[in-house]
């Protein structure tokens, strides 16, 4: 399915031909020198080497994807590119804290030397960002060479009358909910801003010496540390301290059964059988309408009845059939992503676009929420914002669903996780798609291939270890092999993956060290294969679905 819906990520102007190169060592002449590379992965090596004598190696291992980061000083509101040459499968060239939208760019696979190159404009009070490459779980050592920063330099970071600040003191946790715990610490002489640490990874950077971290499990005990910075860099990590969230049930979002079975139906024909929201089969619980159109507006949507292609289907009808599936205890949302969805949210203009563009919708047609299905990334933090200016709008039965890719998943530290996380409390379902996918990594450190009973347990124990309730965790798949290019799988392995999530039986090699017996459920793409199909996969796994414990 979902096809892509590509998020604009790029600030605007670009870096003058005459600017310096800002990044320090770019070319790994003097080792590690300005660099750090997570869990010790990097190295230095004279082959091969794009340029000079030596360049960076960083080998993957477990649930580390072997980062290196440099901070670089730089002025506010300003355009910057970033490029590097690399070599390797997997290999990611990015930029972060830029006060706008955090930006990156990679290869799938660079037998040889290959440049990567990405731009970004800096916010009204950024003066320095973090540059980085990494490779992926799974995968071999990368090779990286000749990283370029060029566009205004900030302040010198060897100007003795700007040193880097001291680590801060006095870290301490205030306030706990089951999602979040408050930070506050002590103030840092010359110090511009704080980054925020947990489990040693950075969560957030403020500007004072307070933060709440949010999107955390509930009954989970995490530890803290921050950092004091200015424009000549970053200072050492402070003391950890411990914070434990209070117990909660977790996840929000929806009147939705305990157990249920999520169907997208196409608002298009495609070769697949042409629907009616009535026609769709009674197994199906949530029905996702595909998809939503963007509009002129940044982050605005709108929805157009593709009337003609769906056999003289009008709007009065289609608002009609909704009401009558609402009757019956379904729930209608509206789809936002998708082949050619080109919906972007990076700035509180945008996301506050979404939010009402959005609410219009539901108040138009009765849609009872929204399924985000933008499958080239997204800003956690504007995204975040939309989605909880929506359900301010909306209330409380506001449902919420995601349909994010097995890469978007990997790790709570990426933005469609961060942002699964940041609206626990309201979010319904995450229903990431396990097909057009490729190997990826299991919670158990291995990597394994689409297609498996193991492939859906070790990809969703991810996301059930990584701070979701089981409630809100759903196993996407395609309804037929014609509804996607690979990944395909028959209904009988995803009820084993089923059984195996919720009751610890029918396993493949792979078993979760424990049961979730309140998995939510499934999700396929579509309800018009589907029907094509005969309806083989709902009639299969929809009664699964609903008899789960």
């Amino acid at each position: 399915m979902l096809g892509a819906g590509a998020l604009v990520a790029v600030g605007g102007g670009t870096a003058g031909a005459a600017d310096a190169n800002l990044v320090q060592n770019s070319g790994f002449e003097s080792g590690l020198s300005g660099w750090t590379c997570s869990a010790a992965s990097g190295t230095t090596v004279a082959t091969p080497a794009h340029g000079g004598s030596s360049a960076l190696k960083a080998t993957p291992a477990g649930q580390d994807n072997a980062q290196c980061a440099q901070t670089v000083s730089v002025k506010p509101d300003s355009s910057y590119t970033l490029s590097a040459w690399v070599q390797g499968s997997y290999v990611y060239l990015g930029a972060s804290g830029t006060g706008t939208t955090d930006v990156s760019t990679w290869t799938p696979s660079a037998s040889g030397w290959q440049q990567l190159t990405t731009t970004f404009k800096t916010g009204p009070s950024t003066t320095s960002v973090t540059v980085y490459t990494h490779g992926w779980y799974g995968q071999p050592a990368y090779y990286a060479d000749d990283i370029s920063l060029t566009g205004p330099g900030g302040s010198d970071p060897g100007d003795p009358g700007d040193p880097v600040p001291t680590a801060p003191s006095g870290l301490k946790t205030g306030a706990v909910t089951s999602s979040s715990i408050a930070l506050s610490w002590s103030t840092v002489s010359g110090a511009t801003g704080y980054n925020v640490y947990r489990d040693g990874t950075k969560v957030q950077a403020v500007s004072g010496t307070s933060a709440t971290v949010t999107g955390l499990a509930a009954a989970t005990s995490y530890q803290f540390q921050v950092t004091a910075t200015n424009a000549a860099g970053e200072s050492p990590r402070s003391a950890a301290v411990t914070g434990t969230t209070s117990a909660g049930s977790g996840g929000g979002g929806g009147t939705v059964p305990k157990h249920a079975v999520t169907g997208y139906w196409q608002n298009f024909n495609n070769g697949a059988t042409v629907q009616k929201i009535s026609g769709v089969q009674d197994q199906y619980d949530i029905i996702a309408v595909a998809f939503a159109d963007a509009t002129g507006t940044p982050g605005a949507v709108t929805f157009n009845l593709d009337s003609a292609g769906l056999g003289g289907y009008t709007v009065d009808q289609f608002k009609a059939d909704i009401k009558a599936k609402q009757a019956a205890g379904k729930s209608v949302i509206i789809s936002i992503g998708g082949q050619n969805g080109t919906v972007s949210i990076n700035d509180s203009a945008s996301a506050n676009n979404f939010a009402n563009s959005v609410y219009a919708l539901m108040q138009q047609y009765g849609f009872d929420g929204v399924d985000i299905d933008l499958e080239n990334g997204l800003n956690a933090t504007y995204m975040t914002q939309a989605l909880r200016s929506l359900s301010a709008k909306a209330g409380s039965k506001l449902v919420i669903t995601m349909a994010p890719q097995t890469i978007d998943m990997q790790s709570t530290s990426n933005a469609y996780f961060q942002t699964a996380l940041n609206i626990k409390d309201i979010l319904t379902v995450v229903n990431m798609q396990y097909y057009n996918s490729g190997s990826m990594l299991g919670c158990d450190g291995k990597v394994y291939s689409q297609g498996s009973v193991d492939f859906l347990t070790a990809l969703a124990c991810i996301q059930l270890e990584g701070g979701l309730s089981p409630s809100q965790v759903g196993l996407g798949l395609p309804a037929s092999t014609r509804g996607a290019g690979s990944g395909y799988v028959s209904p009988t392995i995803v009820n084993n993956a089923l059984d195996c999530l919720a009751r610890g039986t029918n396993c493949g090699s792979f078993k979760p060290a424990k049961t979730y017996p309140g998995l939510r459920g499934a999700m396929t793409w579509s309800t018009n294969w589907d029907a094509l199909a005969g309806n083989a996969w709902s009639n299969a796994v929809g009664p699964k679905v609903h008899g789960l414990p």
